[in-house]
């Protein structure tokens, strides 16, 4: 479990940091030129490129490259569309509870699913909801902090996505030890 987590927590921060990447270099060019929608879409797609080589592991067993892009690309996208969605439809701290909600329910069933561990989707869409709301909210409060004391904006908007990737990665880590749980009895 530990090691599931660590590896969730480190992975899935480096890929954070990278998918806040083209918002914080670049996201008023982005946002003129293909729309918030397109500039949430190329963050989601670092996300995905970045998740094989940085989490595949947390899937057991041989392939777990392939198994892994293939389960968390489209658990990721649909995650980012329910909150791309919800955020861009309700906005501010409304849009972006609901869309924590709906994206981690989407993915927790998914992930579920995946490893037939439907007995178990309930504690993990719990757990990547509050890591996911910890992370996404303590970001934006660090954001804020960091804007008021006129530190460089692309240093604050990679501080948020540090705050994410660790709650988020933390939970994305449990998420996968959980819903494998029976391979682990079985393997044993």
């Amino acid at each position: 479990m530990v090691e599931s987590i660590t590896r969730g927590l480190i992975g899935f921060t480096i890929m954070s940091i990278a998918g806040f990447a083209p918002w914080a270099l670049s996201g008023l060019h982005l946002y003129r030129s293909i729309g918030e929608a397109g500039l949430y879409g190329v963050c989601a797609l670092v996300f995905i490129v970045l998740s094989g080589p940085l989490l595949h592991r947390l899937i057991i067993g041989p392939g777990s490259l392939w198994r892994f892009y293939v389960l968390f690309s489209l658990a990721f996208f649909a995650y980012a569309a329910a909150w791309t969605v919800s955020w861009m439809t309700l906005g501010g701290n409304k849009g972006s509870i609901v869309g924590l909600l709906m994206g981690t329910v989407l993915m927790g069933w998914m992930l579920a699913a995946a490893f037939d561990a439907h007995r178990a989707a309930t504690v993990v869409i719990a757990a990547l909801f509050v890591g996911n709301a910890i992370g996404y909210f303590s970001g934006g409060w660090l954001l804020d902090l960091l804007s008021s004391t006129r530190t460089h904006p692309v240093f604050d908007k990679l501080a948020w996505g540090v705050c994410y990737g660790i709650g988020f990665g933390a939970a994305l880590g449990f998420a996968f030890h959980v819903c494998q749980r029976a391979a682990r009895d079985r393997l044993k």
